[in-house]
């Protein structure tokens, strides 16, 4: 029996549907299992290598740099590439990056945490320099191909909605599963009863706070514990909890396997409708970064869609690496500090299927508002917890989470397609269609965000203010040093939903009036073109 024929559209490619959608959703799966891992770095090499504080924010803040410059560069690369491809342009660089994404995102993850400290310097820097070359290989042709997926604005929001969708899931298992893998409790065995003091370097003069015969009474009780029972830090009085970093090297490799499936099932289901070599004018001229730079500084819906997400990651990314440290330190909780994030994130997942309905009655500048709004009062509440009794901060942490997490869900969802109008409006505006320098750009101080608001905080950890000291790990700091852990969390989730706000409520200029006064005019525009050939 013969397969039925797929409908045509009338350009002879197989009509948009479900199909797109979810190959879409599965490209972001691939991505995000791998940008997921970013936080775990951070915590890696910070915890389990035990790298100075001042000297990793250095090496993070120099290779983040190079992340930040190197989209733009391969953006421009791609759309100076004039050679065809049987599996098209965009797949065909998808296809590399994903290639070297399977061993890559477990290159930063080497486990030798016994090296001196130039040999771990050079394992992060070409580690993570592989790594992100791959990455970027895969992310920037993919998020530039929305728009040629469709030019259809509805049909757009709906694979903004279905990337959300897409990146929470691949982000799942980085995000709310390693954790629970790569942290273990410490339970009390008499055959070995202070194994994790083998995992910190104790300063000299500092022997004494760490003799191993304090970590044998419990300091709530005082009583000695028996078989079994969990081991509570003296300093802290939480439980105590060992990164097992063997074992994040391993998941790394096998997340980089997952997510290479994620990537072929998305080269293989979805179809680009749009002229991937549309950028490029009738006389082949070349796209210039310098003067693309100046129009994308002139882009103001592309500048707004950008410091929300550069927000977003100077808050919410820059914040992770201290949650987990917060966890294990104040709440004795790391291996449990990714469910407690994904749970207060839920109510994205709520909104997702509203998400389309909802930008089309109301547009996507007024729903991401909306969005900002509740994430202001998230990180209001955020900035409550670390004042109330230690007994119902969680409880304060998480509602924060939820409304915060509401906010971050209305912008998710629709991020991506405001983005995609972002380069519409290039085109509206200036006159020249770039896609890939505009998308690379907006990656640009994204990435660069991801590599300032890290960096600094870990700067910031490792100074007075905070009091955190690499070399103890998360065993050995003070509950003064646990506490201001708290403080900088919730600063940081403020700065990120302040930043939102501004982004997309007072910046982003494409309402839902100009939306439609936009289409029309490109789409007049794009109809005499044509009709000139």
């Amino acid at each position: 029996m013969s397969k039925k024929a797929p409908k045509l559209d009338a350009n002879g490619h197989r009509k948009f549907g479900i199909r797109d959608k979810l190959a879409y959703a599965a490209g972001d799966a691939g991505c995000n299992m791998s940008f997921g891992l970013k936080s775990t770095v951070q915590t890696f090499w910070l915890v389990y290598m035990m790298m100075e504080t001042g000297l990793f924010s250095i090496l993070l803040l120099l290779v983040q740099a190079w992340d930040a410059i190197n989209d733009p560069l391969i953006g421009s690369l791609i759309d100076n590439d004039k050679r065809k491809y049987r599996l098209g342009k965009y797949k065909t660089y998808i296809l590399i990056g994903a290639l070297g994404l399977l061993v890559g995102g477990a290159a930063v993850f080497l486990p030798f945490p016994g090296a001196n400290t130039v040999v771990k310097a050079m394992l992060f820097i070409v580690g993570y320099v592989i790594w992100d070359a791959a990455y970027t290989m895969a992310n920037v042709p993919y998020g530039t191909m929305l728009n040629l997926v469709s030019e259809n604005n509805e049909e757009r929001a709906s694979l903004s909605v279905f990337r959300s969708i897409g990146g929470a899931v691949g982000g799942m298992l980085p995000g709310m599963i390693l954790p629970m893998l790569i942290w273990q409790k410490v339970a009390f065995d008499p055959a070995n009863p202070t194994w994790f003091l083998n995992k910190i370097e104790i300063p000299k003069g500092a022997e004494a706070q760490f003799a191993p015969e304090k970590f044998l009474t419990n300091p709530l009780t005082g009583k000695a514990y028996e078989v079994g029972d969990k081991v509570l830090n003296p300093l802290t009085g939480s439980q105590i909890e060992v990164l097992q970093g063997e074992r994040v090297f391993w998941a790394a490799l096998i997340m980089g396997v997952i997510g290479f499936i994620f990537f072929m099932l998305m080269i293989k289901n979805i179809t680009i409708r749009g002229n991937e070599y549309a950028h490029l004018n009738q006389e082949g001229e070349k796209v210039n970064l310098f003067k693309s730079f100046g129009t994308f500084m002139k882009n103001r819906p592309a500048v707004g869609c950008t410091i929300a997400a550069m927000g977003m990651f100077l808050g919410m990314q820059s914040a992770t690496t201290a949650t987990t440290i917060m966890f294990a330190t104040h709440f004795g909780q790391a291996s449990m500090s990714g469910l407690v994030t994904m749970v207060g994130f839920l109510p994205m997942f709520i909104f997702m299927p509203f998400a389309t309905k909802l930008v089309k009655k109301f547009g996507k500048k007024e729903v991401a508002s909306i969005g900002s709004i509740a994430g202001l009062i998230g990180a209001a509440i955020l900035c409550c917890f670390p004042l109330c009794p230690k007994n119902i901060q969680l409880v304060v942490y998480m509602a924060g989470l939820i409304f915060f997490g509401l906010g971050m869900g209305f912008y998710n969802c629709v991020s991506w397609a405001m983005m995609g109008d972002a380069i519409d409006y290039q085109e509206w505006k200036f006159g020249k269609r770039e896609e890939s320098v505009v998308y690379a750009l907006h990656s640009f101080f994204r990435k660069l965000a991801q590599g300032v608001g890290p960096a600094a905080v870990i700067a910031i950890m490792g100074t007075s203010l905070i009091g955190y000291d690499s070399a103890l790990g998360t065993i050995g700091q003070s509950a003064e040093t646990a506490s201001r852990l708290c403080w900088l969390v919730a600063a940081l989730y403020a700065l990120s939903a302040i930043c939102q706000f501004v982004g997309v409520a007072l910046i982003y200029n494409i309402d839902n009036k100009t939306q439609k006064q936009m289409n029309a005019e490109l789409a007049e525009r794009h109809a005499a073109a044509l009709a000139a050939e």
